[in-house]
């Protein structure tokens, strides 16, 4: 047996539950266009599976989506649910400076 035997669930139903879209039918056209990458390597199928631990980049409006899953939700639930589900790490990119920042 070669599968991963860890929890998962499909990765439209993940983007749905943690409200990243209004609808699953949304989600799964978004995935199946491959403008998403799982843990580096483009998608195009929205039954791939999501892990916890998995690392999505997306486009959404006008930011670049990085997100870590942190849980596997069980339902979509109100907003404040729904951030539990997975950690921004875009946001920890914005507040960061690059050496050419240094002013020296």
């Amino acid at each position: 047996m070669t599968g991963d035997i860890r929890p998962s669930l499909r990765l439209d139903k993940y983007l749905w539950q943690a409200r990243f879209f209004k609808s699953r039918t949304q989600a799964a056209e978004f995935i199946a266009a491959g403008r998403l990458r799982l843990d580096g390597m483009v998608v195009a199928k929205p039954n791939q599976p999501v892990r916890v631990g998995s690392v999505l980049t997306f486009p959404l409006g006008p930011r670049i989506r990085v997100v870590r899953v942190l849980a596997l939700g069980v339902r979509r639930g109100p907003a404040a649910e729904a951030r539990t589900l997975y950690e921004d790490l875009a946001a920890d990119l914005v507040g960061a400076k690059s050496p050419s920042d240094s002013g020296n």
